[in-house]
């Protein structure tokens, strides 16, 4: 699959999930251990009332927990359906002056730059696994960014200790999911079917090596199963 049609079936996913994502996921532990794990990340590399910019925002969780910490924060998707629920909730919450959000592509991000600078751009729970061109997405950020500015990106590399062991019940699909993904895997959300990718932690090292300093790779689920498995 292209990437710009593969974008299109991730936004009508997404979108046709976002009235349910929130229920889905509200009581799940390992995804909020996982939020608390990133955003703690995201924060102590942060100045004090700094200007972050979000990519899949999704229902905008952590745009809304960010901006109750005096944050600032454009958040960014390409679901409208998504947006609608992150822009009614920052509204019932009293936070649209904290929190700015806009229909936008991993791979259209330049004209954000009138929008900047920010102070930090994060990408959570592997949204910049539906692109085939995270390279590009990656130059694109230091226009965005501050001198000294900072990108918490969590991907999905291509082994997984948890989706392996599944080999043992059977499930070999499953199991062997991730492997040989260069050309990308079929997901589905809701009926919709989209395509992902997966990158290990050295390709995006080397990706991002002529315009950042790498400051920490971590494992974040490496002894945590992934939430579908709770």
């Amino acid at each position: 699959m292209k990437s710009p049609a593969s974008t299109e079936q991730a936004a009508t996913a997404f979108t046709r999930q976002s009235t349910l994502f929130d229920k889905i996921y509200a009581a799940n532990t390992i995804v909020h251990y996982k939020r608390r794990r990133v955003r703690s990340h995201v924060l102590n590399l942060l100045p004090l009332r700094g200007r972050i910019l979000e990519l899949n925002a999704g229902t905008g969780e952590d745009a809304v927990w960010f901006a109750q910490q005096g944050y600032n924060v454009h958040a960014t998707d390409i679901s409208s359906g998504m947006q609608e629920i992150l822009k009614q909730k920052s509204i019932h919450l009293g936070l649209r002056d904290k929190i700015s959000n806009e229909l936008c592509s991993f791979t259209d991000l330049g004209h954000l730059k009138d929008k900047g600078p920010y102070d930090a751009v994060f990408s959570n729970f592997a949204g910049l696994n539906c692109t085939d061109q995270l390279d590009k997405v990656i130059q694109s950020l230091p226009d965005l960014l501050k001198p000294g500015g900072t990108a918490t990106l969590v991907i999905l590399p291509g082994f997984c200790l948890w989706e392996t062991s599944l080999l043992l019940r059977g499930k070999i699909k499953t199991a062997f999911r991730r492997f040989f993904s260069s050309r990308g895997r079929r997901a589905h959300i809701e009926g919709a079917y989209f395509s992902c990718w997966y990158y290990s932690p050295s390709y995006v090292k080397r990706a991002a090596a002529p315009y950042f300093d790498v400051i920490a790779t971590e494992g974040l689920c490496t002894f945590v199963p992934p939430s579908y498995i709770e």
